[in-house]
C-alpha cells in the first residue's frame, strides 16, 4: 500500500509505503521470510507484523537517503546498502513495484530530478494495474532505458548469504575471570616489523572502480596495487593457525562435549585478525601459486596451493591448505577447501566462503567439519571502514553423533553500541538437542565458557603491536608470514608466494614498481591460460587432487607429495612452474 501527497508523485515531500515484503534471512544464511515494512519520511523500518511496527518494536531501520540501491529486475530484487545496514528485499508481484518507484523518488529527490521526471512519465504511460487482460511493464524494466543516476544501479547479481534477526543466547555472560588464558608471544628469532609502512591509498578512486563492478565477483576485478597488503590469500588462510594450541588442548580432553568447545573456540579464533585489517586486501594468488609455513617453534607445518582460478561455472577462487601437527606424528591435520566470492553492494563488500574446514583429532578418531561465517566490510568507500562477521556456523563430528555445535556470529543492529559489536555465541548440543555447554564473547576480545566445571576464559587474542595501524594492521604473527630467510630460499619451490615480485615490492614500499610488476604477473597468467587452451589442456594442481566424499560432494585432498619432494630430490631438481 503506497500513498504520496499531490497528484503525480510529489518531489518535495516523502511519501509513505507500507506492507509485507520478502527479506533475505540472516540465519542460517539462506531462504527468505515475510516482514512488514514501513517507509515514512525517508526511513525504512521493518518488523514481523504491522502491530509490532505500531508498538515501536522494530527489527531494523535504514535511512534510504544515504543508501545505495541496486535492482535485479529478473528476480524482483531490491538491495539497499546504507553502509551500516545491508537489506536484501524481494517483491512478490508487479503490484509491489510501487515500492521501487517510491524508493527511487526518495533516493533521487534533490543532485537527480531530471531522471525522476522521466520515470514518472513512464509510470503514467503504464497500463492500469487493474486491467487483468494486459501485462504491465515493470518500473525496473522501463528504468533501464533512461538510467543515468550514479547511485541507483540495475544489476543481475545478488548476495548469497546474510545473518539473523534473532540474537540467540541473549543471557550468556561474557565476563572474564582472573585466570584469563592468554597465549604467550614467544621470541622466535623472526622479524618484528616490515621493511616499510603501509602505503597511503586515500587517493585511489575506489568509488569509480567499485561502482563499475556492482554486484559482481570482485575476485575477477583487477585493483590498483596500493589497495593490497603484502600478503596473499594463501598466507591469509594460514593466519587461522595462530592459535593452534587450542586444538592441541582439544586433542587431550576425554570429554567429547568439552572437546567440542575447544574446537569451536579454535574456529572463532581464526577471525580475530579482522578487527584491525580493513584498509587493504590480500593479493589474489595466481594459478599454481603455493605457500609453505614450516613452524617447528609452533609444532606444525602448512602447505597451500591455488588449484583453480575462475572456472566458468562457479567463477570461484579455490585455495587448498593442509596443516599437519608435528607433535602428533603428522596425524593431526586441517584441510581447508576455501571457495571465496566477493560481492559489492554499493557501500559494503561481502566476502563469502562456500568451502568447509576439516580437522582431525587422532587421539579420539574425531573428524570435525564446519562452514565459514560471512565477512562484511562496511563503509568501504570511506576511511571509516569497519568489518564484521555474521551468520551461523555448524560444527559436526563426522565420526560420532554424540554432540554438535552451533555458533552464531551476531549481526550488528542499528541501535548497537560499539561495546556490543562483534558478538559471538555458541552452544554444544547432545543427541537430544539439549544444551550441554554455552560459550560466547566478542571475537576480537575473547571467548568465555560458564558451563564448564570451572567457568573460565578459553581464549583471548594476542596483544597487537603498538604500531599495527602503520603496518597494515598486521599482528606479530602476520609480520612473519612473508619473511624470506636465507635458509628457505634454497628449499622453497619457485611457485611460493614469497618469491612473487609485486608482493615483495609492496612490502618494501615501492608502489610504482609494484604496479608495473603486478600487471606483468597477471599478463603472464593470461598468456599461460591462452597457450593451454590452444593445446586443449587443463591445469593440474601439483599437491592436491580432486575427489568425491561419502556425501557425494566434490572435495580436494592433499596428495602427500610436497614434503617428500622438498626433501628428495629438492624442488631445484624438479620440473617447476615459473609463474612470476
Amino acid at each position: 500500500m503506497c500513498s504520496a501527497p499531490g497528484s503525480s508523485l510529489d518531489l518535495s515531500i516523502p511519501g509513505i509505503c507500507e506492507g509485507y515484503l520478502m527479506k533475505r534471512r540472516k540465519y542460517p544464511l539462506k531462504g527468505w521470510h515475510k516482514r512488514f515494512f514501513l517507509l515514512d519520511k525517508g526511513i525504512l523500518k521493518y518488523s514481523k507484523t504491522q502491530q509490532d511496527i505500531q508498538r515501536g518494536k522494530l527489527h531494523g531501520s535504514l535511512d534510504v537517503s544515504v543508501a545505495v540501491m541496486s535492482i535485479n529486475k529478473k528476480s524482483k530484487r531490491i538491495d539497499l546498502d546504507a553502509g551500516d545496514n545491508l537489506y536484501h528485499l524481494k517483491v512478490a508481484d508487479i503490484m509491489q513495484f510501487a515500492w521501487i518507484l517510491e524508493l527511487l523518488r526518495l533516493r533521487l529527490l534533490h543532485d537527480q530530478r531530471g531522471v525522476l521526471h522521466k520515470l514518472i512519465a513512464i509510470y503514467k504511460r503504464t497500463p492500469s494495474m487493474n486491467r487483468h487482460n494486459q501485462r504491465a511493464p515493470s518500473v525496473a524494466d522501463s528504468m533501464a532505458e533512461y538510467f543515468d543516476a550514479s547511485e541507483v544501479i540495475v544489476c543481475e547479481s545478488s548476495s548469497e548469504a546474510e545473518a539473523s534477526d534473532e540474537s540467540g543466547l541473549s543471557d550468556i555472560t561474557t565476563t572474564s575471570t582472573s585466570d584469563t588464558f592468554k597465549f604467550a608471544i614467544c621470541n622466535t628469532g623472526r622479524r618484528t616489523t616490515l621493511p616499510a609502512p603501509g602505503a597511503d591509498n586515500s587517493h585511489i578512486g575506489i568509488m569509480t572502480i567499485l561502482y563499475n563492478n556492482i554486484g559482481k565477483d570482485l575476485s575477477r576485478v583487477s585493483m590498483p596495487v596500493a589497495l593490497n597488503e603484502p600478503l596473499s590469500l594463501l598466507q591469509r588462510l594460514s593466519e587461522e593457525l595462530e592459535y593452534s594450541e587450542l586444538l592441541d588442548t582439544a586433542n587431550h580432553i576425554d570429554d567429547p562435549y568439552e572437546r567440542m568447545v575447544y574446537v569451536a573456540v579454535f574456529s572463532i579464533s581464526g577471525y580475530a585478525w579482522a578487527s584491525w585489517r580493513n584498509r587493504y586486501k590480500p593479493f589474489n594468488p595466481v594459478l599454481g601459486e603455493t605457500y609453505e609455513s614450516h613452524r617447528e617453534d609452533r609444532g606444525f607445518h602448512y602447505i597451500s596451493e591455488q588449484v583453480s582460478h575462475h572456472p566458468p561455472i562457479s567463477a570461484s577462487l579455490d585455495s587448498l591448505a593442509l596443516w599437519e601437527n608435528l607433535k602428533h606424528f603428522l596425524l593431526l591435520c586441517l584441510l581447508s577447501d576455501q571457495r571465496w566470492k566477493y560481492k559489492f553492494w554499493g557501500k559494503s563488500v561481502e566476502i563469502i566462503s562456500s568451502g568447509l574446514v576439516n580437522v582431525n583429532l587422532p587421539n579420539y578418531g574425531d573428524h570435525y567439519e564446519w562452514n565459514k561465517a560471512v565477512t562484511c566490510i562496511h563503509n568501504v568507500l570511506s576511511q571509516q571502514r569497519w568489518l564484521e562477521h555474521y551468520g551461523e556456523v555448524v560444527i559436526r563430528n563426522t565420526q560420532s553423533d554424540v554432540c554438535t555445535c552451533k555458533i552464531t556470529f551476531v549481526k550488528s543492529r542499528y541501535w548497537s553500541s560499539d561495546n556490543s559489536k562483534n558478538e559471538v555465541q555458541g552452544v554444544v548440543l547432545d543427541q537430544a538437542g539439549e544444551v550441554v555447554h554455552r560459550f560466547g564473547g566478542l571475537w576480537h576480545e575473547g571467548i568465555f565458557c560458564d558451563t564448564l566445571s570451572t567457568p573460565k576464559c578459553i581464549w583471548k587474542p594476542n596483544v597487537q603491536p603498538e604500531d599495527h595501524f602503520q603496518f597494515y594492521g598486521f599482528s606479530h604473527y602476520a609480520r612473519e608470514l612473508n619473511e624470506l630467510m636465507p635458509d628457505l630460499k634454497a628449499v622453497l619451490p619457485p611457485t611460493d608466494t614469497r618469491f612473487r615480485p609485486d608482493q615483495r615490492l609492496v612490502e618494501e614500499g615501492k608502489m610504482t614498481e609494484a604496479d608495473k610488476k603486478k600487471d606483468e604477473v597477471e599478463e603472464k597468467q593470461r598468456e599461460r591460460r591462452k597457450e593451454m587452451a590452444k593445446r586443449g589442456e587443463e591445469h593440474v594442481p601439483r599437491f592436491f587432487r580432486k575427489d568425491v566424499d561419502d556425501a557425494g560432494r566434490e572435495v580436494w585432498l592433499y596428495n602427500g607429495t610436497y614434503w617428500k619432494l622438498r626433501k628428495e630430490p629438492g624442488f631445484s631438481n624438479t620440473e617447476n612452474l615459473h609463474l612470476y
